[in-house]
């Protein structure tokens, strides 16, 4: 029978997997170069979604934490998101995501205030070259500013989930209404962007709203509550490795939906990433949010 840990693990891994999907939803299915629309169309109603099923408003502190956590796990990471997945090949903007473990163990040395072993960073590395080796051909070409987009992204979303960890859970609030607020603080936020920078809204076609759906309802409403409810309950640099799994899918999206290659250099890439990230789920129990944040530790951690 699977233990409770290898569930919530499994449970969380398909957070990552679905976000995967985003490059292949963003390119065949939704307008061009509406980075801010996107962003802002795939936060917001999932956010109004989670609040609404969960009935309940932050408290206290939560405001302007929901609203910190919104704007750097939300609005600024769906922005940037898409500006690297509007302005990247899909392989270069996957390589730049995949910075997000070593961001993560950074972030837990400057906030948490916890050594990070470095079997950690040398994981992290690890996983960055899979990535690169499966995602990168010779035709890609880099974008600096979609570079850029795509590595201040990861940094962000890092951030965010450290910041998550050292405050806990809310009381008397799940991960629902934890992602339902933070999902609707940065979907709010990117409404006057969205507007600023692209103008109004375009003539959508049916496939463009199936696509914004999509988004909306499975990759982001299920997925943050999946990747919330992870948070709680798996150490945060271990959970970090998951998003490695982005990447992947989005390169086997790629291999089974539109055709592309697959060669023995990028089996082994598959092969290196994967390990990494099953390698970095070996190296450290799992910790659960406690209701109110924790002390500073006095002595250094291991993660």
């Amino acid at each position: 029978m699977m233990n409770r840990n290898t569930k919530d693990l499994l449970l969380t891994a398909l957070a990552p997997v679905m976000w995967g999907t985003t490059y292949a939803v963003t390119t065949e299915f939704l307008p061009a170069d509406r980075p801010f629309l996107t962003a802002m169309l795939r936060a917001l109603p999932a956010g109004l979604l989670l609040i609404l099923l969960s009935r309940k408003l932050p408290r206290g502190s939560w405001w302007w934490r929901s609203a910190v956590i919104g704007t750097l796990n939300i609005a600024a990471f769906f922005a940037l998101l898409f500006i690297a997945t509007y302005r990247l090949p899909g392989g270069v903007a996957a390589v730049a995501a995949a910075v997000g473990p070593l961001a993560t163990a950074g972030a837990t040395l400057l906030i948490l205030h916890q050594k990070v072993r470095l079997r950690t960073w040398l994981l992290g590395l690890a996983g960055v070259s899979g990535v690169a080796m499966v995602v990168l051909t010779a035709e890609a070409a880099l974008d600096l500013i979609g570079a850029m987009a795509g590595v201040g992204g990861a940094i962000s979303m890092a951030i965010a989930v450290v910041l998550t960890k050292r405050w806990g859970m809310p009381e008397n609030a799940g991960p629902t209404a934890l992602a339902g607020w933070q999902l609707t603080a940065g979907g709010i936020l990117l409404i006057p962007l969205a507007f600023a920078v692209e103008g109004a809204i375009p003539t959508l076609t049916g496939t463009n709203i199936l696509g914004y759906i999509y988004l909306g309802l499975v990759n982001t409403a299920l997925g943050y509550w999946l990747w919330f409810r992870g948070i709680g309950r798996l150490s945060v640099v271990p959970l970090s490795f998951l998003g490695l799994l982005s990447p992947l899918t989005a390169a086997t999206v790629g291999w089974i939906a539109l055709g592309e290659t697959f060669t023995a250099w990028q089996t082994a890439g598959f092969a290196v990433a994967l390990a990494a990230t099953v390698t970095a789920q070996l190296q450290a129990r799992p910790k659960a949010l406690d209701p109110t944040p924790a002390p500073k530790p006095k002595t250094l951690a291991h993660v």
